[in-house]
């Protein structure tokens, strides 16, 4: 599929995996809107940016549906109608064991994590289906599919409800014209992992996947005919390998 003139917002768009899925896209042509809660964020990636893309920028506390709404709103008057939703915004804390965490960190993980998700797609879904077509990828984690000590208790129990959510409206969806694909990246090179208890040393992290790694992957899924759907992709360095 051609995706020159694609409108395309990116939630969670000022950094790591979403800021590099926003500057693909934009390479192909596509009309970039990338939103995050921090203002200071949005305007550095967007000043950071090469200078053969361009992106525009929206503040959105994703929990909050009242704003969701409202960012709907500004980019169907500035860019149009949604083609492509990515849901790339995500947290994770330090103290993430059982026996450590703050409850109010666990409630405030489910509300971005899952709850934010479901914001975007629920605002997104209305006018994906007057088209009769649209493409919504959600970045969950390899620790939405397996249950993992390092990623932490919240961060899975967020993970794992994330990629149920995608998997359903897949499910009721398809008929609609309108594709999910849930991804689900091991180890990567973002902030996320300075969250860790002890973070990783620069080797470490050379190791691990590179934002543009799955930027590549979501392009190529993008790219697709209507006729094929991609429910869900794994994808992992090396030392990540599983059954």
């Amino acid at each position: 599929m051609e995706l020159s003139g694609k409108v395309v917002l990116v939630a969670g768009g000022a950094g790591g995996i979403g800021l590099g899925i926003a500057k693909a896209f934009a390479c192909e042509g596509c009309k970039v809107a990338i939103t995050d809660i921090s203002k200071e964020a949005i305007d550095q990636a967007i000043k950071d940016a090469e200078p053969d893309i361009t992106l525009l920028g929206r503040t959105c506390d994703i929990t909050d549906r009242k704003q969701v709404a409202q960012l709907f709103q500004w980019l169907g008057d500035e860019l149009g109608a949604i083609d492509i939703l990515v849901n790339s915004a995500g947290i994770n804390i330090a103290n993430r064991m059982m026996s450590n965490i703050d409850p109010a960190d666990f409630d405030r993980m489910m509300q971005v994590n899952t709850t934010g998700t479901f914001n975007c797609i629920h605002a997104a879904l209305p006018t994906m289906r007057q088209k009769g077509s649209g493409l919504i990828v959600n970045i969950v984690s390899l620790a939405g599919k397996r249950v993992m000590l390092l990623a932490g208790m919240p961060y899975c129990v967020s993970k794992f409800a994330t990629g149920a959510l995608g998997t359903f409206v897949n499910l009721e969806e398809c008929g609609n014209g309108i594709k999910v694909t849930n991804i689900y990246p091991g180890e990567t090179n973002t902030p996320i992992v300075d969250k860790r208890p002890t973070p990783p040393p620069p080797e470490k992290r050379a190791k691990m996947l590179q934002p543009e790694d799955i930027a590549a992957c979501v392009v190529t899924i993008a790219k697709l005919p209507a006729r094929a759907i991609v429910p869900e992709l794994i994808i992992t360095p090396p030392h990540m390998m599983v059954p």
